[in-house]
Formats: structure tokens, sequence, C-alpha cells
């Protein structure tokens, strides 16, 4: 029973503390036709230096669930988790509707999806021989981008069949992309229960963001994980509300979270605005926020360390072993 990280199996107890949504690199579809790009030497360079820190605080591994399409670099990957010695578990999978699938994904049928996910995970990504450790999913639209209202789309809703369908065949957990002003969760496990998944392996993230109580217990009562994975994005929600769900949710029992930042190191091509004006709004926006600030905050709130523990360590141990 072994993960697959971009140098290699792992054993599920060797992840340790585990930020579970983390991004070395992004960019959206198509930014492989901009001359523009990152100095690939440099940005591992840092990166590099971004993770020791890291490691220093703690956190022995980090899952980067880029989508294939999103500019998702396995080798990149690779290179910083040897010379940082963090774990690094890469993904398979597509994004949502609004700003990935791509067409050739959007002509295929559902178990066709599900080979390609089910050969990243057991074969490798392209040429590299790198394997997939977890699958993506994502729903929803684009706040001040898509329309409001609608839904899961048709083709969203064959990407979560063929990640279903590629997890009973591979045995690796989903995780999945949510919009925090439309969350589709409860939407998500009622296609994921009509494909047989088995809940423990299910993260519904970006879920720190809702607010909405009777949204996480129902998701936490049916079995799956709630995502508490955008700390320090306070353009989109305040930490503070954050906080508040988290410790609320703790005090009655409920402990199926798992805790991470959805913080990215570099973006591919040139920078559209997202990356420069996420990081005006969002000071707090980086990869060691949880354990310089959060968790001591939640420490003085009453949270002891040994739910500390059950967050960023039992709980990805429980998620990724099979």
């Amino acid at each position: 029973m072994t993960v697959n990280s971009a140098t290699g199996t792992i054993k599920p107890e060797d992840l340790g503390f585990t930020l579970v949504h983390e991004h070395l690199s992004v960019g959206w579809p198509g930014w492989e036709l901009d001359p523009r790009d990152v100095d690939r030497k440099k940005e591992i360079s840092t990166a590099v230096e971004k993770m020791k820190e890291i490691k220093g605080l703690g956190v022995r591994s980090i899952v980067d669930p880029c989508p294939m399409e999103l500019g998702r670099d396995p080798e990149f990957a690779a290179e910083v988790s040897e010379k940082s010695g963090i774990n690094v578990i890469v993904a398979t999978g597509l994004y949502n509707d609004a700003l990935g699938i791509p067409q050739h994904f959007r002509l295929m049928d559902i178990d066709g999806i599900a080979e390609v996910y089910a050969h990243e995970i057991q074969e490798g990504i392209g040429k590299t021989g790198i394997k997939a450790g977890i699958i993506k999913v994502a729903t929803g639209g684009i706040p001040g981008i898509t329309a409001p209202g609608q839904g899961i789309t048709a083709a969203e809703q064959k990407c979560l069949r063929a990640a279903a369908r590629a997890h009973k065949k591979t045995g690796v957990p989903i995780l999945c992309h949510n919009d925090e002003t439309e969350p589709y969760g409860s939407e998500t496990l009622d296609i994921f229960e009509e494909e047989g998944v088995d809940f423990n392996k299910v993260m519904i993230g970006h879920s720190c963001g809702v607010g909405d109580m009777r949204y996480y217990f129902e998701i936490l009562q049916r079995g799956a994980w709630l995502g508490f994975d955008r700390f320090g994005i306070e353009t989109i929600c305040s930490d503070k509300m954050r906080m508040a769900s988290l410790i609320g949710l703790l005090s009655v029992g409920f402990d199926r979270i798992m805790m991470s930042h959805d913080a990215l190191h570099c973006w591919r091509g040139r920078d559209t605005g997202v990356l420069d004006g996420m990081k005006k709004g969002s000071p707090n926006w980086n990869f060691a926020h949880i354990s310089r600030n959060i968790l001591p905050a939640m420490r003085k709130a009453g949270v002891v360390d040994e739910q500390i523990q059950q967050l960023t360590t039992n709980n990805p141990l429980n998620y990724f072993k099979r």
C-alpha cells in the first residue's frame, strides 16, 4: 500500500504534516503558446527555498492538484521535491467548464477519460514516468466572469464520472475544486454515489469560504472530507470566518477536515492579472501562513494539539491510505 509522489512511491505514513492543496505552477490553458514564460531555473530555486522553509516548520508533504490542462509540470515538482526534501503529490484530472476541459476531452466518452486518468496513475504522465497520486475534479463558475446558476455542467458531470471510475480502478483519492459562492459539494457527492465511490476518498475542497453549517454537516455526515484549503486568500473570504467555521465544527465533534492555502509559486506564461491581484488583496497568501499564523491562533482559541495533529497529519494519512 503506497502513495504515488513526484519522486516515486512512499508509504502513507511518510506523508506526515500535509498541506493538501498547494500549487508550484499554474497557467491558463494556452499558456504554452505564449513566448513569454518564467525563468525555469530561477523558479525552481525559489520554490525549493519556500519548500525548505515550510519543512523547517514541520510540513513534510504537499499535494499539488494542478489539473492536466492548467500548467501541470510533474518534472518541475519532482526537481523541487528532490532538492527540498518535501514530498509532492501531483494530480491527474481536468478543471471546470469555465476555464478548462479542452475540446479533445469534451469529444471523448466517460470511459475514455477515465482510461487517461488511470494511465497517468498506473503508468505515468506522458514520458516522464512520474505517476499521479490524486484525481482532480472541478465544478462551478468563476465569480464575475461566468453567469451564476448554471449548476454542474454536462462536461463537468462527464469528468466527475470519469474520475469516479478511475478512482474505483486505482484506489487513489479524489479532490474537488468548488466555487464558494455556488458550492456544489452535495451534488458532486450525488454523482459519486451513483458511481459507487467510497466517500472516505473524496474531499470537497474550498469549503472554508462557504460559511454554511448546514452544508458542512451534510457533507461530513455523508462521510466525505472538507477542505479548509484557502487560508490566506482574503479576497474570497476572511480568515476570521474560516477560523470561526473550523473551530465551530471542531467544538461539536466534526474533525474530518484538512487544511491548506491554495498558494501559488509561479504563473506560467505572462501573468494575466490574477497573481498580482491576489497578492495585493491577500498579503498572507503563502505556504507558511498556516504554520506561522493560523495554528497559533487556533491554539489560542482553545484547539488542542491532538486536534491539530488530526487535521494536519492523521486525516491526510487516512485519506490516502488504501
